[in-house]
């Protein structure tokens, strides 16, 4: 296994995080298959794993649970436990030690290493801070039951920046990255911003919840175009481990296979082990993916409110994922999941939306098309 420094701590750990929030179920997405957990969990920590990510809601509140099972028989010891204050679940401050007290008891320690603010968004954090969970958050920290404080984060570029300036002692930060999201949230300026502020950068949805595991025969071709052979996913996981400012990245497997080819991929990381040829490739599987996009929508919703109810850019991000990363299949189950009145099928020809699309796309023609690639059978 790699390790790699953790922002400005004397703290060296594991390129590879084991992340719970995708575990093997029986069925339900909130019943966890346990020994088959355990077993993943227990191969990752024997290899060299040491920084373990859970959180609040993961599996119905299972995860945490389960976790503080596995971790029983010396596994404690040997990682370094993440888990997330659900912020949206605060209302007053004595919520915050509530929590806190819970996720202890859930996990069976007495201690958080790295505990995280979860999801931060303008909304949350103005909630969060206005609570004043800084100063709550330093009281736990002085009473042992925190390590370090951080946060995840699910918003634009500048709001990452205001959080991240409003306090001189954040530890991390959590950012959805990989090489299709450089612009998307926090980025990569946002990743080079933290990195520079003194946070270490743990990086979530590497693969982009596994859709860039599947690839589109366009995609795979450049792939296959490299004189060194990697699977999708290990290109994807070794551009991250290339950059300095990464930290840690963290993967949510379900699968053993999917734990055994991770460590081995991370085993072989490193910073600035891609050559500038290979660093170019992936930029032209990036600009590849972004050509099969089908509808140009960037999701800024000036088309809303629908006056019929229709929400267009939902069955635009469906039709648009469905193509780019060959899962057609998925993203016909989630339309017919479209709240009644949202589909494409609602839509009227009123053509309203369509002065106000800065992207000047031909709307009610684009949601035919999705009706018709989607929800023919659907009612919508």
């Amino acid at each position: 296994m790699q390790y790699r420094q953790f922002g400005k701590l004397d703290m060296q750990v594991s390129a590879l995080g084991f992340g719970c929030m995708r575990l093997p179920t029986n069925g339900s997405t909130e019943e966890v298959n346990e020994p088959e957990a355990t077993r993943m969990l227990h191969y990752a920590i024997d290899h060299g794993v040491n920084y373990i990510d859970t959180a609040y809601p993961y599996h119905g509140g299972n995860s945490e649970k389960w976790l503080g099972r596995a971790l029983q028989g010396g596994y404690r010891d040997k990682v370094k436990l993440a888990t997330k204050l659900p912020c949206w679940q605060t209302d007053e401050y004595a919520d915050f030690d509530r929590l806190l007290n819970e996720q202890l008891e859930r996990l069976q320690t007495d201690h958080i290493d790295f505990y995280l603010l979860h999801s931060l968004s303008q909304e949350t954090w103005t909630k969060a801070h206005n609570l004043d969970v800084l100063r709550w958050a330093e009281g736990a920290i002085a009473d042992g039951r925190i390590g370090y404080l951080g946060f995840s984060f699910h918003d634009h570029y500048d709001v990452f920046q205001q959080i991240v300036d409003a306090y001189d002692k954040w530890t991390f930060c959590q950012i959805q990255y990989n090489y299709l999201n450089q612009d998307y949230q926090a980025g990569t300026r946002g990743l080079e911003y933290a990195a520079a502020s003194g946070l270490a950068v743990v990086i979530m949805e590497p693969l982009l919840g596994g859709s860039l595991v599947n690839p589109p025969d366009a995609v795979q071709a450049l792939w296959d175009s490299a004189p060194t052979r990697r699977s999708a996913p290990d290109w994807a996981l070794q551009w991250l481990w290339n950059k300095p400012q990464v930290s840690l990245v963290l993967s949510g497997m379900t699968t053993m296979q999917q734990v055994r080819d991770n460590v081995a991929s991370a085993d072989r990381s490193g910073i600035g082990t891609l050559t500038a040829q290979e660093v170019a490739l992936v930029e032209q599987v990036r600009q590849t993916y972004q050509s099969l996009c089908v509808v140009p929508c960037t999701g800024c919703k000036y088309c809303m409110p629908c006056p019929n109810g229709v929400n267009i850019p939902a069955n635009f991000e469906l039709l648009n994922n469905g193509i780019m990363y060959n899962q057609m299949e998925e993203a016909i189950r989630r339309y017919a999941t479209i709240a009644e009145g949202e589909g494409a099928g609602s839509c009227i020809e009123c053509h309203q939306c369509e002065a106000n699309c800065p992207q000047h796309i031909s709307i009610a023609d684009e949601l035919a098309r999705v009706r018709e690639a989607l929800g023919a059978q659907v009612k919508a």
